[in-house]
């Protein structure tokens, strides 16, 4: 997934993921790491997808990056509230270990919860995406409470959220286009009430930590105006009855080798 190659001045690192195939800069102490959630989110993007993608709630950029790392034709907007967190962002866009994707990259200061003119001023227009993917923040208020109110940004929901977000993405989706969300099995209800008035053909993949476990997270798929019904996705197992050791399947997909 990702290894730290060696620490940057102000609490910063510098991280490998998909083997290398491109690099992340993120905080270190504080705020959001990411991991297996964003790589299996930008898993779900196919290889040779062509068009515009928006990461939603971006942070430091790694769903984003990862999908443009692997769909070489793709342009992709890192959309996030946080300055503080886009900076990071806009740092690994233009390392030189991620020249390949130089050009192909965006950064976007804005609150996807806006919603009206505020939305269309904040840069987000209506029907300019192919694609939206995102990682929305799915503890609630009680859970893990954390003093490091960047991270809490990050975690943490608020009352309306998902419907919010994805009011965003079907705003600045094209006819057709398709969203990608990974949350909480505890979200479901939420999100396919938001969903069902603007998505169909609505995919729902769990993905369970061991077999015999339940899942600890689903992955959602949809295209904007359609109206083909929900269907259930076969599970992905992160790891065997023992051991730590990803299945390869989890391996091929965090590792930006296969496509959802």
């Amino acid at each position: 997934m990702s290894s730290s190659l060696h620490s940057l001045p102000y609490g910063e690192t510098l991280d490998a993921f998909h083997r290398g195939a491109f690099h992340l800069v993120q905080p270190s102490m504080k705020g959001h790491r990411s991991g297996i959630d964003a790589m299996i989110l930008a898993s779900v993007v196919p290889a040779g997808f062509q068009g515009n993608v928006a990461d939603l709630g971006a942070g430091a950029g790694a769903a984003g990056l990862a999908v443009a790392s692997r769909c070489v034709n793709a342009q992709v907007t890192l959309i996030e509230r946080s300055a503080e967190m886009l900076l990071y962002a806009d740092k690994s866009s233009t390392l030189p270990e991620n020249a390949h994707m130089h050009g192909r990259l965006t950064c976007l200061q804005a609150d996807v919860t806006m919603a009206g003119p505020a939305r269309h001023e904040a840069g987000l227009s209506d029907n300019s995406f192919d694609y939206v993917i995102m990682n929305p923040p799915f503890n609630q208020s009680h859970d893990r409470a954390t003093p490091d109110a960047l991270k809490a940004q990050a975690h943490v929901m608020h009352e309306g959220m998902f419907e919010s977000w994805i009011r965003t993405a079907s705003g600045i989706l094209r006819p057709r286009g398709q969203i990608a969300i990974i949350a909480r099995p505890a979200n479901l209800s939420e999100m396919l009430s938001a969903l069902e008035r603007r998505f169909g053909s609505i995919s729902i993949t769990p993905i369970h930590a061991r077999p015999e476990e339940a899942a600890i997270r689903v992955v959602i798929t949809g295209i904007k105006g359609s109206r083909a019904p929900v269907f259930l996705a076969p599970a992905i197992i992160l790891h065997k009855s023992s051991g730590h050791e990803f299945t390869p399947r989890a391996e091929s997909l965090i590792n930006g080798c296969d496509s959802l």
